[in-house]
C-alpha cells in the first residue's frame, strides 16, 4: 500500500500545527516545527489569504494526517460515520480513534502512530486472543488487545512495556502497564480526543 515516505516534520509545517508524527522528538529541543514553523516553499510568504474551501481542506488533511490515513481509507471512514446515528463529525472521530494502531499507541506501547502500525503489522499484538495484524481493526467496547506471547521475549517490547509504565493512558482503556494489555471499557467520546479538531469542517468538505 502506498505511504508518504518524506520528511513527516514537512507535513506539521504544512498543516501549521504539531501532528506528533515523530514521537519524543516532537516533544523535545530536536523539534523541526518548533525552530521553524512556516509553511514549506520558497514563497510562503506570498501566499494567497485562504479561503472557505481551503480552511475545509486544511483540517480534512490535518486530521487525516495526524492518524497516518491515505486519502480513500479516510473518505471510507468518513462515509461508514455518515450512515450511524448522532453526529456525523463525531462518530468519524471515534472510529478514528477505534483503530486498532490507535489503541496500541494511547496504550502507550508506542511513540507514535507511525510505530504503533509496524508493531502491529510484525503481529505483536492480538485482540480477544486472536491474531490482529491489521492496523485498521476497530475495537469494540469490551474488547481485549495482549501482547503476542512470542514477543514478550523481545527486547524492544520489553523496551515498550517499561516506556508504557510512564505513560497516561485514555480513561476509555484500562491498561496493565505490567504486561501490556488493554480493556476498552467503553468507545472514546468527543471529549476525550485532545488534539484540536473542528470536524464540522471536515462534514462540510465532503457534503459539497
Amino acid at each position: 500500500m502506498a505511504r508518504y515516505t518524506g520528511p513527516v516534520c514537512r507535513i506539521c509545517r504544512r498543516e501549521g500545527t504539531k501532528l506528533y508524527l515523530k514521537g519524543e522528538r516532537c516533544t523535545s529541543g530536536k523539534c523541526a516545527f518548533d525552530r521553524r514553523s512556516q509553511v514549506p516553499g520558497q514563497h510562503y510568504d506570498s501566499r494567497k489569504k485562504v479561503g472557505e474551501y481551503g480552511m475545509h481542506l486544511r483540517e480534512k488533511q490535518k486530521v487525516r494526517r495526524y492518524y497516518g490515513l491515505l486519502e480513500k481509507q479516510f473518505r471510507n471512514y468518513f462515509e461508514m460515520a455518515d450512515k450511524k446515528p448522532g453526529m456525523t463529525g463525531e462518530n468519524l472521530l471515534v472510529i478514528l480513534e477505534s483503530r486498532l494502531d490507535n489503541v496500541v499507541y494511547r496504550m502507550g506501547m508506542a511513540s507514535s502512530r507511525k510505530e504503533a502500525r509496524q508493531l502491529v503489522l510484525h503481529n505483536h499484538f492480538r485482540v480477544n486472543g486472536k491474531k490482529a495484524n491489521i492496523p485498521s481493526i476497530l475495537v469494540k467496547a469490551g474488547d481485549v488487545v495482549t501482547i503476542n506471547e512470542s514477543s514478550t521475549d523481545s527486547a524492544k517490547i520489553k523496551e515498550l512495556l517499561e516506556e508504557c509504565a510512564s505513560k497516561h493512558a485514555p480513561k476509555w482503556l484500562d491498561v496493565n502497564t505490567e504486561n501490556g494489555t488493554a480493556k476498552v471499557v467503553t468507545l472514546p467520546a468527543r471529549e476525550d480526543i485532545d488534539f484540536e479538531i473542528n470536524e464540522q469542517l471536515i462534514v462540510e468538505f465532503y457534503s459539497k
